[in-house]
């Protein structure tokens, strides 16, 4: 197996990589970045982006990913394409294993490998998606003013989701598997006071159709019981709210993470327990996930290594 050396590696091409790239490149520090499973992160699957700023009128989430890219590029950032398949952040240099058959020897590592949107599995997830399906109401909602849409879940996100998109849609359907609402009371009673959300008991999504986008769901109540009812209804989008998996598993050996796996970082700072590896992006943020947000803390992320390199000699 190659073996590589570097200053500092970049795992992941969100908004967090490549702002991260973009900051390290400029301080010369030669970083290498390595894309991930989905180049350009989540907003490569997002159709229109309208609240990064910069862009006035908006911009597709692939466009705004291959402007950060070429940016990063521009200031000498490697960025290739590959996927971290196992870490060994026991001593410096820290061992990377790229696609199990490289290994990248680095003085530093900035995490920004993201987090998953937890789908329910259907094909009309794919076939909808970015044509009113998403899994982000503060990113897509705006799309969906005065018109109808369902969310589906039960915890706070998805009472949060709702109550977020009631704001402005004309009506927000809750579909809620179980009899019951898995939020805290508060949540749960601004859902149910809500006057433009109501809230679908013992309810499965298990379909979706439309001819140029989403135009309703197939939905069974109670399914599987003798008195199951199945039924469509006309929506104009559909959001999942049944969480996201950080993509940390390969790093939880040696940082900690929270019980869902989102990576635990010093107050206020990208740092993580071990000296000199960093967390950005929506791999260590279960509150805000936002283009805007990871990409600052991609920012931090790299004044952080920057700062790491010089106070151990290593520039």
């Amino acid at each position: 197996m190659s073996t590589e050396k570097v200053k500092c590696l970049i795992i992941g091409s969100g908004p967090a990589g490549y702002a991260a790239a973009i900051y390290t490149g400029r301080a010369n520090i030669a970083p290498v970045l390595y894309e991930g499973i989905q180049p350009g992160g989540q907003l490569t699957i997002t159709t229109d982006v309208e609240n990064f700023p910069g862009y006035p009128e908006g911009v597709s989430g692939t466009q705004l990913m291959e402007d950060l890219r070429k940016q990063a590029e521009r200031f000498g950032a490697d960025i290739r394409s590959g996927i971290a398949t196992s870490a060994d952040l026991s001593k410096r240099p820290y061992r990377i294993t790229i696609d199990d058959e490289k290994v990248i020897e680095t003085e530093t590592v900035i995490i920004s490998t993201g987090a998953t949107a937890k789908y329910l599995g259907l094909e009309d997830e794919q076939k909808y998606a970015g044509m009113g399906v998403s899994a982000c109401a503060t990113c897509d909602g705006f799309f969906y003013r005065k018109k109808t849409v369902a969310v589906v879940g039960g915890g706070d996100t998805a009472c949060e989701e709702a109550i977020y998109l009631a704001g402005l849609a004309k009506q927000v359907y809750l579909i809620v598997r179980k009899p019951f609402l898995r939020a805290s009371k508060i949540m749960q009673a601004r859902v149910m006071n809500h006057p433009n959300i109501k809230v679908l008991f013992e309810h499965n999504a298990v379909g979706l159709y439309g001819e140029n986008g989403v135009e309703g769901v197939h939905l069974v109540k109670r399914q599987g019981e003798c008195n199951e009812e199945r039924y469509d209804l006309a929506i104009d989008g559909f959001f999942l709210a049944i969480g996201h998996k950080p993509n940390s598993d390969i790093f939880k050996a040696y940082i900690d993470t929270d019980e869902v796996g989102y990576i635990i970082t010093e107050a206020g700072t990208p740092r993580t327990k071990v000296p000199g590896v960093f967390a950005a992006g929506d791999v260590a943020d279960p509150h805000y996930r936002q283009a805007i947000t990871a990409a600052g803390s991609g920012c931090k992320a790299a004044i952080e290594v920057e700062r790491y390199l010089s106070a151990n000699d290593l520039l």
